[in-house]
């Protein structure tokens, strides 16, 4: 009968994990005679120093060195995080203006229910797949984009994709008969007159009317997710 081997025994359990101390004092003294001191005058941060080339654009234009700096905020990063995404909502909704219902919109029938439902399915659609990964890939962790998108999900969460163009078809039907609309109104009471269209249809102000009505029922949504939250902390407190 063949005789049994028996294990190592520094693979045993009970000595598996035996911290060998002696030799981590042995590498740590093998570390410390053969690391050179480092000298701090010998750091530079000097940009053609740290690359190796010696290129002109490492230069400033009287003549010194440009440092290199890791932790320079750069010029996007100055803007507040508001009119970053401002701009980029109004941007955008003034795109899908110029290019649906100035370009395919005025190929159909020409009724103006259409266009509506076009353009906000669309828009839906430029947010889902423009708008929100934008925002993604220039928020930190602090999510500060989350206050300016309705859906704040990640972009994984595909069920977003029909929420956002069922949203901004109620939001374009805001901007139509509550913004056009009434303004038009509003214009011909104050002149007298009637069934004047005085303000139409262009991308500046259409951009504005959906990012006013837009960030309106965000606002509201996150209203309504505020007092939930603080209506759970209170009940918690008082069980």
């Amino acid at each position: 009968m063949a005789k049994k081997k028996q294990p190592i025994k520094e693979t045993t359990i009970e000595n598996y994990y035996d911290l060998k101390v002696d030799k981590v004092d042995e590498l740590v003294a093998a570390l410390k005679d053969e690391t050179p001191a480092t000298d701090s005058n010998d750091l530079t941060m000097f940009i053609s120093d740290c690359t190796g080339v010696d290129d002109p654009k490492n230069y400033t234009r009287s003549g010194k060195k440009k440092e290199f700096d890791p932790y320079k905020t750069d010029f996007l990063g100055k803007i507040p995080v508001w009119v970053k995404a401002i701009f980029i909502k109004w941007w955008f909704a003034g795109l899908t203006c110029y290019f649906v219902m100035f370009g395919i919109a005025s190929f159909m029938n020409g009724d103006p229910l259409d266009a509506i439902v076009l353009t906000g399915i669309v828009l839906g659609l430029v947010v889902e797949v423009f708008v929100n990964p934008v925002f993604r890939f220039m928020e930190t962790s602090d999510r500060e984009y989350n206050p300016y998108m309705m859906f704040p999900f990640p972009f994984k969460a595909y069920w977003t994709f029909f929420t956002n163009i069922l949203y901004y078809l109620v939001v374009m039907l805001v901007v139509y008969f509550g913004f056009y609309f009434g303004l038009n109104e509003l214009i011909n009471l104050i002149k007298g007159t009637e069934s004047v269209i005085a303000v139409g249809v262009e991308p500046l102000l259409f951009g504005t009317f959906c990012v006013i009505a837009d960030m309106i029922f965000i606002g509201v949504k996150d209203l309504i997710v505020h007092l939930v939250k603080k209506s759970a902390k209170e009940k918690a407190a008082n069980v």
